[in-house]
């Protein structure tokens, strides 16, 4: 069900990365594709079998990557979408939704606000509601990203996975539970939104007052409880990473791997900043998940004086 243009993506070693990190790495390269983004693999799915189903519409709610993907989908199959976001999301992810031709809704606040804002369209409508890392199909697309990585990596250690909503970390865990067990799987998450985390390490829903992190992908406040139960079960770790560290990890991916990327792909590279040790002498992948970025923004940060060494 998932159009081929977003499968088998790159996996390569970036040595180039090494001697400032200390391990081995390797990048599973999920931008080079329409949305830029991984969320397509699961909007394949989702849009597919709603039209096998006689949908018509559906509406999700989205930081902006998943609405992205879901417009990108639903428009091929003549799915109408409507995708509600923050008006304070970047303005380049609300810009590609409106040019795939979606409905796009604005709310003055966060994530949650537009999540609760979705759910009513979707009862006052009568149509579908896509909930990210809820809805099996979004988790299970992600899992395609954890076959390719068994069926296409020499032997790796640990791989480091951006966790928001659990889409991506629950779909890749279970594959690597299933399959290559020994593999340590670690969630990261910014210091700024870290309410999964914290859930995960608590056993329990955690929810935050508010986010405050450039990594707009992963910021949510309220975790899904049955997307936690999944997350407990996969994953072996959880950590959260300061700003600078996620700043420095936007520098390197781009001076030493060439990518443009948006915040929440520098997580993994975030985490080995922060703990050396901890991954030394190890053959680390990373999940680069996303690059639709701010321009803005981005050259703020790139152009920031290196913040040193976390």
């Amino acid at each position: 069900m998932i159009d081929p243009t977003f499968l088998d993506t790159p996996l390569y070693r970036c040595e180039a990365l090494e001697p400032d990190l200390g391990c081995s790495v390797s990048i599973k390269l999920e931008t080079a594709n329409p949305v830029r983004s991984f969320k397509a693999r699961g909007t394949e799915l989702v849009a597919s079998l709603l039209v096998d189903n006689g949908a018509r519409a559906a509406v999700c709610a989205s930081a902006g990557n998943l609405g992205q993907a879901l417009a990108w989908s639903g428009r091929r199959r003549g799915l109408d979408v409507t995708v509600v976001a923050s008006r304070f999301a970047p303005a380049t992810k609300l810009h590609r939704i409106r040019a795939l031709d979606a409905r796009l809704e604005l709310v003055d606040g966060d994530f949650d606000l537009a999540r609760e804002r979705a759910a009513a369209v979707a009862r006052h409508d009568g149509i579908r509601l896509v909930e990210d890392s809820l809805d099996i199909e979004t988790c299970e697309g992600a899992a395609t990203i954890g076959l390719e990585l068994v069926d296409a990596a020499p032997s790796f250690d640990t791989v480091l996975i951006a966790l928001g909503g659990g889409a991506m970390a629950t779909g890749v865990g279970h594959v690597m539970k299933a399959l290559a067990p020994d593999v340590e799987v670690i969630c990261v998450q910014p210091l700024g939104a870290p309410a999964m985390t914290r859930s995960w390490h608590q056993r329990r829903v955690v929810t935050t007052e508010s986010t405050n992190t450039i990594a707009d992908g992963v910021a949510g406040r309220r975790p899904i409880p049955a997307v936690l139960d999944d997350l407990l079960v996969v994953a072996d770790d959880a950590v959260l990473v300061q700003e600078a560290s996620i700043i420095n990890g936007i520098r390197m991916l781009l001076d030493h791997a060439g990518l443009v990327v948006e915040p929440s792909a520098a997580l993994g590279i975030a985490a080995i900043l922060e703990n050396r040790d901890r991954f030394a002498g190890r053959h680390v992948v990373t999940i680069v998940c996303g690059s639709n970025v701010d321009l803005d923004a981005y050259h703020r940060w790139i152009g920031a004086a290196p913040t040193g060494r976390p």
